[in-house]
């Protein structure tokens, strides 16, 4: 018997969190974690930054999906927009905004 708000996988059961993109329940462990600092989103790669965690497949198409939405503002229950160019370049593949060099 499967228990609420849980996955089975073999015998172990895994949480289960829902995209705020395309709102599908899966397992925690498939989907990226995403914090809110400041005005900004940014991604939780560990799973240890304080605060309100909202999760997220990590593509690009999920993260238009919650852009288009307005789901984020909804999600960390704030007013207003919020940055999510860091996830943005994080799913694109591209280094951390810290770690650039100028051009």
């Amino acid at each position: 018997m499967r228990q609420h708000g849980k996955l089975e996988y073999g015998d172990h059961a895994a949480p289960q969190r829902t995209c705020v993109g395309c709102r599908v329940r899966t397992a925690k462990s498939e989907l990226l974690r995403l914090v809110r600092v400041g005005n900004d989103v940014v991604p939780d790669l560990r799973g240890r930054l304080a605060g309100r965690g909202a999760s997220l497949h990590p593509s690009l198409s999920c993260l238009e999906l919650a852009e288009r939405r307005r789901a984020f503002p909804r999600a960390f229950r704030v007013p207003g927009p919020l940055d999510v160019s860091r996830v943005r370049a994080h799913l694109e593949g591209e280094p951390p905004m810290s770690c650039r060099t100028p051009s």
